[in-house]
């Protein structure tokens, strides 16, 4: 879905970044988005096509920590990162908690956001089962999708998400916990999951009956 207003190029739809980012501090401070995916309702709308960033948040089911443990956590970025390369979009940022997870990325080249939360979480839980784990509900059916789409507001997710752990207790400083992509910032370390990184080419694509549309809007 088109997002009203969103700032396209006439009929031309183009992968990664809609607009180009100057680099980020790591560290970071913001409102706690898990407050709006408590509220979320039935009625919500995702918005997709408009080349923004998206800030996702899903949690475990009855927010329970499945992800508690270093080898789950260990898991599921290498179902994210496998589902990155398939996907074809960019991880910007993430964080995995024991309880939910975060992450910042681009629009995928194949699918779309709802499709990769959908394989990712389908992926880890038969994992989990293959291994002999036998267990109930791992995920929330929904998540919660923000579409980001300034500068100010990639900043602002980024330092969230790499203080999340430290405000929760879980790590002294953001660099000790090995599951964000603070280190990939702040050291140029490549995790289970690689960071602002893209292997395929740009992919432009043109569309007569896009470019038709925005002209009868003038």
């Amino acid at each position: 879905m088109i997002r009203p207003g969103a700032p396209l190029i006439r009929g031309v739809r183009m992968s990664g970044f809609r607009e180009s980012h100057p680099p980020v501090r790591p560290i970071t401070d913001g409102n706690d988005p898990l407050r709006y995916f408590r509220r979320m309702t039935r009625g919500l709308e995702r918005w997709y096509g408009g080349h923004d960033l998206h800030f996702i948040t899903c949690s475990c089911y009855q927010r329970r920590p499945e992800l508690e443990s270093g080898g789950r956590r260990d898991l599921f970025l290498r179902v994210l990162e496998r589902a990155r390369q398939k996907y074809r979009f960019v991880v910007v940022g993430y964080v995995v908690m024991p309880e939910h997870f975060h992450l910042l990325i681009t629009e995928p080249e194949v699918g779309d956001p709802s499709v990769v939360m959908k394989v990712v979480k389908e992926r880890f839980t038969k994992l989990l089962h293959h291994g002999g784990m036998r267990t109930g509900p791992i995920w929330q059916k929904r998540f919660y999708d923000f579409n980001v789409c300034s500068t100010e507001k990639r900043i602002e997710k980024l330092r969230y998400m790499h203080r999340n752990p430290v405000k929760r207790g879980l790590a002294e400083k953001p660099e000790d916990w090995r599951w964000s992509s603070f280190r990939a910032y702040a050291r140029g370390e490549e995790g289970l999951v690689k960071v602002n990184c893209q292997e395929w080419p740009l992919r432009i694509t043109y569309s007569a009956s896009r470019a038709h549309s925005f002209e009868t809007r003038e």
